[in-house]
Parts: C-alpha cells; sequence; structure tokens
C-alpha cells in the first residue's frame, strides 16, 4: 500500500507532462500560445480595460468569422498542392446572388431558395476551376487569377443597378446574424457557425479518407495516383469546398453588414486567409497543415489589428509585422523541412 502511494504522485506527474508533450506536439501549439499573449498584452496596455469590453470582444469574433471560413478552404487547397486567388470574390458573389434572388415581397424567390442556389453556383465555381487546373493542366494561380478577375464582373453585372444592396429584415437574419431578435449574443450566431463548420473540417482532414488523401496529394502527388489515390478528384473536391465556405462567408457577412458590396472582401480578404493559414503552420509546398492552426493564425492577425487600433499606433506598423511573420513562418517552415529530410528532426 506504501508503495502504491508513493508511485501515485509519480505517476501523476508523468501524465500531466504527457499532456504538455501532447500539447506542445501540435501543430496549433505555438499560434495558440502567440494568440493568447497577444491577447494578454493588449488587454493589459489598452487605456481603462477598452480591449476587453463585451462590443470588442464581439467586434473580433464577427471580423474573425468570414477570414476563418475562407482560411480553411484555404488549407485544404494548399495541403494538396494548389491556391485559390478567387475566393475573394465568391465571397462577394454569393450573397448579391443570394439578396438579388430573394425579395420581401410575393415577386422574388423565397430567401432560402436563394441561399440555396447561391451556394449551388459557389460550388460550381470552385469545380469549374477545379476541371482547369487539373484536367486543362492550367496552374491553379493562372486559373483562379482569371476566375477572379471574371467572377468581380458578374458581380458588377447584377449590381449594376446600385453600388449597395440594402438587405430587408428576415428570419434569416436572426438566424445567421449577430443577435436573435432583440437581443444580442456574448458569441454571435454567425461565429458559432464559423466555429462549428471549423471544426468539423479539421475532423474531415484529420479522422477521415478524405483527408489522407488530401495530405497525400500534396506530399507525394506521383506516390498517391500509383497508390489509387484520385488526385484529380481529391483536387476538384477541395476547390468545391472552398468555394462553398467562401460563398457562405459572404452570406454571412451580408447579414451582419445588412448590405452587399460589389467591392466587399475581394484580394484583401483571400490574402489574409492565406496569411492566417501560413502563420498558423501550413505549407506553401503541400502536404501539411491544419484548419485549425489557419483559424488561430487568423485570430492572431484580428487581434493584432485591433489591438494596435485601440492602443493608437498607426495601419502601416500592421503590414510591418504581418509580413515579418509570414517571413517568419515560410523560413521556419522550409528549414525544418530540410531538417527532416536530412533525418535531423523527427
Amino acid at each position: 500500500m506504501a508503495v502504491a502511494e508513493a508511485t501515485t504522485p509519480g505517476r501523476r506527474a508523468s501524465l500531466g507532462w504527457r499532456v504538455v508533450g501532447m500539447f506542445v506536439r501540435r501543430r496549433e501549439a505555438s499560434i495558440f500560445v502567440v494568440a493568447v499573449a497577444l491577447f494578454i498584452y493588449f488587454w493589459i496596455k489598452a487605456p481603462g480595460n477598452t480591449f476587453i469590453e463585451l462590443d470588442n470582444f464581439r467586434n473580433i469574433t464577427e471580423t474573425i468569422t468570414a477570414t476563418a471560413l475562407i482560411a480553411a478552404g484555404e488549407v485544404m487547397l494548399l495541403i494538396c498542392g494548389e491556391i485559390d486567388l478567387a475566393v475573394g470574390r465568391v465571397y462577394a458573389l454569393a450573397p448579391a446572388i443570394m439578396w438579388s434572388l430573394s425579395s420581401d415581397d410575393k415577386r422574388g424567390l423565397p430567401i432560402w431558395v436563394g441561399f440555396t442556389l447561391a451556394l449551388l453556383f459557389s460550388a460550381l465555381i470552385g469545380l469549374t476551376s477545379g476541371v482547369i487546373t487539373t484536367y486543362l493542366r492550367v496552374p491553379s494561380f493562372i486559373t483562379t487569377l482569371g476566375m477572379l478577375f471574371l467572377l468581380n464582373g458578374i458581380t458588377l453585372h447584377i449590381m449594376a443597378a446600385s453600388q449597395q444592396l440594402f438587405l430587408f429584415g428576415s428570419r434569416f437574419q436572426n438566424i445567421f446574424g449577430s443577435q436573435v431578435g432583440q437581443y444580442k449574443l456574448l458569441l454571435n450566431s454567425e461565429f458559432i457557425w464559423a466555429l462549428g463548420l471549423i471544426l468539423l473540417i479539421q475532423f474531415v482532414l484529420t479522422w477521415t479518407r478524405w483527408g489522407l488523401h488530401t495530405f497525400a496529394t500534396g506530399g507525394n502527388l506521383i506516390g498517391a495516383a500509383e497508390a489509387g489515390v484520385n488526385v484529380r478528384w481529391i483536387k476538384i473536391g477541395n476547390f468545391v469546398l472552398a468555394n462553398v465556405l467562401a460563398g457562405f462567408a459572404g452570406i454571412l457577412d451580408s447579414t451582419k453588414f445588412t448590405s452587399v458590396s460589389p467591392n466587399q472582401g475581394g484580394p484583401d480578404i483571400m490574402f489574409q486567409a492565406v496569411a492566417g493559414a501560413v502563420i498558423g503552420g501550413t505549407s506553401l509546398f503541400g502536404g501539411s497543415g491544419s484548419v485549425i492552426g489557419a483559424f488561430f493564425g487568423v485570430a492572431v492577425l484580428i487581434i493584432l489589428q485591433t489591438g494596435l487600433n485601440i492602443i493608437g499606433v498607426d495601419v502601416y506598423t500592421y503590414y510591418i509585422i504581418v509580413g515579418l511573420a509570414i517571413l517568419a513562418a515560410m523560413i521556419a517552415n522550409v528549414q525544418l523541412a530540410r531538417l527532416r529530410n536530412l533525418g535531423r528532426f523527427q
């Protein structure tokens, strides 16, 4: 009995260290620590605790939502060795389609029909980009660069009558907006939807055959094909997923802003999503990445942007820091890959 009692604390300590070790080995651990450290720093630094006020906390979660959803789709593409530059335009086009087809009078389609058609059109865009990239062998950078301009033109034509489309009230806005009825939510429903989807995609990436094949396609394309993986359809499927997520993100944001503009999103939100993915540990060379890591990467960018604004630092400093962070993340990715190839780091 005495021996058992003597060994129990050791076992507990060993279990604790194993938990710490498991956390440290996770790809998302370092960026999570950075996000928490930045939050604490701005909490202390901001005058009058303004950084942790409820309205500012809601603002941070709302701003994270759309970019994190787009980043999740970009992670799936980057892992399998591709990229989509047009998702920022899908972000603007999907809500334009939905709200243009729907109406608050009897002449328009029901709002849920417009919502479904907008997401189906987003999926069609992803399918088109994927087919051109995989079957016609046009690099995805070029394919989606052309798609970016094409979709911008379509959006401008749809909204030719006005540069901004104001939305009518509906139950749809209560389901996807920042409040339910007259009650504001601590975590707005938009953020809850996004978080649920991100966790689902991380599960797919980690625990399903689709995720395994996505990693295999980006890690060794020829080897994956010879092993029986349909690499073309893996890439096409991830193009479709990325564009549906971008369309859904645009629709979510349209309920928050209660308006749609053809100039919203665009390359800015796409590059911010890619930056969040890279900072969160996703490699631009394919074969490795994490959706949760991208979420924390986006959170770091938004916390940094919001915190610097509150303490009065100009926006130029934010861009300098983001640029340095991306360079540091890429240098770390390249060097770690080199060490693994040399067998010096496992």
